[in-house]
């Protein structure tokens, strides 16, 4: 009868430890998922996601002097943030294999130093991997002091083997605010404790 308490402890024991290596798996994976999830998007263009090309690249494009684009730029704000931001030009008519520049005007309307974070998707998904930048503030992340604004470049080129039957293409971004070194804001309360745990 002794050995009973000892074998149920073991047993709890045992529970305990399998429920921590998931949550510690869980907490591991939801991490994991973003930047596989980008690399994956931007090899198949699911989603949208556009492209990365060098300036030499862009130079040596031949521009398709017989065709135009219009591109549409679209901007959209997490919930979370207080930012007041959108593009500077609404649309551009463009030619393939050409470069063009703009800007997206941002604010951080917070009495914080922040920082914030854009991502890029484009419609219709089938033009995501024709649409690619040499220069885009959605590359890095970007510092705003208290109430700063900027106007932030981006530089693209439309790939000259745009589908034919493509003659509008929409640009949106969503921005956010970067969590930063403080990485378990955004977990669940239980997950967050739990992590702060492991983290001492």
């Amino acid at each position: 009868m002794s050995d009973h308490p000892r074998a149920t402890g073991k047993a709890h024991a045992m529970v305990a430890g399998k429920m921590l290596a998931l949550a510690v798996a869980m907490f591991g994976f939801g991490y994991a998922m973003v930047p596989i999830y980008d690399i994956i998007c931007e090899v198949t263009g699911l989603n949208g996601k556009t492209g990365r090309v060098s300036i030499a690249e862009a130079e040596a494009a031949k521009v398709d002097p017989n065709r135009e684009v219009i591109v549409e730029f679209t901007s959209t704000i997490n919930a979370s943030g207080a930012w007041d931001f959108r593009p500077t030009v609404d649309q551009m008519q463009v030619k393939p294999g050409q470069t063009y520049q703009t800007t997206y005007f941002a604010q951080n309307l917070s009495d914080n130093t922040t920082i914030g974070q854009a991502t890029p998707s484009v419609t219709p998904a089938a033009a995501a991997k024709y649409f690619n930048k040499t220069e885009c503030f959605c590359f890095t992340q970007q510092v705003f002091e208290p109430r700063a604004t900027k106007d932030m470049p981006l530089i693209f080129i439309i790939d000259p083997d745009l589908p034919l039957n493509v003659d509008r293409v929409t640009l949106s971004y969503t921005f956010f605010s970067s969590p930063g070194d403080n990485s378990t804001a955004s977990l669940s309360p239980s997950l967050t404790s739990f992590a702060q745990e492991i983290s001492q």
